[in-house]
């Protein structure tokens, strides 16, 4: 547990510690949408011109989707927050990978008609999730702490159904659909390893320092808000379209 969670409200110092993680989290869900799933015109039109299996074009654009995916990398950021170990940190990312890779290719080839708003918004309650677990929230309110393997595959499955929703904006042409979506899928976890390397390198440069476990309440604080601000903005946009 999180040492600041057993002394009450963290200090001032800590506060101003994380500042700069809220006022990111602030930029990156007010910024363009385009940051977390949309297609940028230039790739939709590219897509949409082409035929037949082009493996290192859908490659390259589940690598980029992944990388800007600020949604999935906060969750990612949350689930190997307190990870310490390599095997422990392939666990967790092969079941969120496996659960993601399931229903990308599911919500595609069987046109599951999802809104993407809200879809969105179970994602943005995923970085909420982990943020409240990395704070040993459950286990005070409920007593009981949730199976953290279960929820990485459930949630996985959801930010899955989130790549879907967005690569049908592809309007993919049928013919060599799924070798494409195959090699997105690949370019998705070749990204998602690139993200998670820069994660860890900066976790472990971090850890190092006598301030972690002071700062690590704050940090969650800020991602749970950013997780907050993402369903809140995911749900306006689904009241605003119904």
């Amino acid at each position: 547990m999180i040492p600041a969670l057993r002394g009450g409200a963290p200090c001032i110092r800590t506060a101003r510690a994380a500042l700069p993680l809220f006022v990111l989290a602030i930029l990156a869900l007010t910024g363009a949408d385009a940051l977390a799933h949309g297609v940028t015109a230039g790739d939709k039109g590219y897509i949409q011109e082409i035929s037949g299996m082009n493996l290192l074009p859908f490659l390259y654009l589940g690598a980029k989707h992944m990388v800007t995916g600020y949604d999935h990398l906060l969750f990612l950021f949350g689930v190997v927050f307190f990870l310490y170990r390599l095997e422990h940190v392939a666990i967790y990312v092969s079941l969120f990978a496996l659960g993601h890779s399931t229903t990308l290719l599911f919500g595609v080839l069987w046109d599951t008609n999802v809104s993407a708003y809200l879809i969105d918004a179970i994602i943005g309650l995923s970085v909420v999730y982990k943020a409240l677990d990395n704070l040993g929230a459950y286990r005070r309110w409920f007593g009981v702490q949730p199976n953290t393997k279960v929820a990485t595959l459930v949630f996985g499955l959801f930010h899955g159904f989130g790549l879907a929703t967005k690569i049908r904006e592809f309007e993919i042409a049928p013919d060599g659909l799924i070798p494409n979506l195959l090699a997105f899928n690949v370019g998705v976890e070749i990204g998602q390893l690139l993200a998670l390397s820069a994660i860890l390198i900066v976790m472990g440069f971090w850890r190092r320092t006598d301030g972690f476990l002071r700062h690590a309440y704050t940090a969650n604080v800020a991602m749970m808000t950013a997780g907050l601000l993402l369903i809140g903005y995911q749900l306006t946009g689904w009241a605003v379209a119904a």
